[in-house]
């Protein structure tokens, strides 16, 4: 591993309960470890780190430290994806999903031991044709789950909140018909909730929706939740605490390359946890190891 010289920090300043600390802690790394005072960015709600992590680069950052949630870090991941400049996570946002995936600590001075560390990984980013992300996107149900989740009852009780979001995304999302096709395949035909696809498969209090889902294997998991009647979701939620929960018709797994999914109406769209409005399509490939991230030891 190269010396960090120039590290930059890209803040989402909502998310971060003591900023001031957070930049005294990261300081104190820099001045421990010989490098520059951190170059340091703060996030908008029109910019949620892309802008920032393109001026990190652009001032030679040769570590960006994205503090934030998931939408900071896909913002960040999808400009550094392909630098070879290394990301850490700082994690502070409510789901956390990418740090959690890969076993970086949620307590931020434990991130921080592991973004000054030696050890980074390559992972994949996924890319559609105006986003790139690096834990799921979902059409349907899934969207509508953050869409319908109080953000204020998020960041009180953070993340039981999706539980009252999914109660009133089941109720408001229709079954619709997707059109699926991965790599060179058959175009399938599927009466679904919704559709997942997936860089990673944990998601919050530790379910796996996507149990084989690895960061860094080069290949998209898709997840077609296809539950028919009310008595299909109890039975979805305890395949999926198994790890196994396309293992009877409430759901499906697809996995390769790249997907394309078209619906015969408009549904919701969410990337990283953000909800993105309505879409009938979506076409995803995977850039192979594109990103470097800083990682706990293995």
């Amino acid at each position: 591993m190269t010396a960090v010289r120039r590290p930059a920090v890209v803040c989402n300043p909502a998310s971060v309960e003591d900023i001031d600390l957070l930049a005294k802690q990261i300081r104190t790394r820099c001045s421990a470890l010989g490098a520059a005072d951190p170059l340091w960015y703060e996030t908008t709600p029109e910019d949620l780190g892309a802008g920032q992590s393109r001026q990190a680069l652009a001032a030679g950052a040769d570590l960006v430290l994205a503090c934030g949630g998931d939408g900071t870090v896909a913002a960040c991941a999808g400009i550094l994806a392909g630098t070879g400049v290394p990301l850490a996570l700082v994690p502070v946002g409510t789901g956390n999903l990418l740090a959690r995936n890969v076993a970086v600590p949620l307590d931020p001075e434990a991130a921080l031991d592991v973004a000054f560390g030696p050890h980074r990984r390559h992972l994949d980013v996924l890319e559609s044709a105006d986003h790139r992300f690096v834990v799921m996107a979902g059409l349907g149900f899934d969207a509508a789950l953050i869409r319908d989740t109080d953000d204020e009852v998020k960041a009180r009780i953070g993340w039981p909140a999706y539980l009252a979001g999914a109660a009133r995304a089941v109720r408001r999302t229709p079954p619709a018909s997707y059109t699926i096709t991965v790599d060179d395949g058959p175009a399938l035909q599927r009466r679904a909730l919704g559709v997942l696809v997936g860089n990673v498969g944990r998601l919050q209090a530790g379910l796996r929706v996507l149990p084989d889902a690895k960061p860094d294997d080069g290949v998209i998991d898709v997840g077609v939740l296809e539950p028919r009647r009310w008595r299909d979701w109890p039975v979805l939620a305890l395949r999926i605490l198994a790890r196994r929960p396309d293992s009877g018709p409430q759901a499906e797994i697809l996995r390769g390359r790249q997907v394309q999914i078209s619906c015969d109406q408009e549904v919701p769209l969410e990337y990283d946890g953000d909800h993105v409005g309505q879409t009938r399509a979506l076409r995803v490939h995977v850039l192979n190891e594109a990103l470097v991230l800083c990682v706990p030891p293995s």
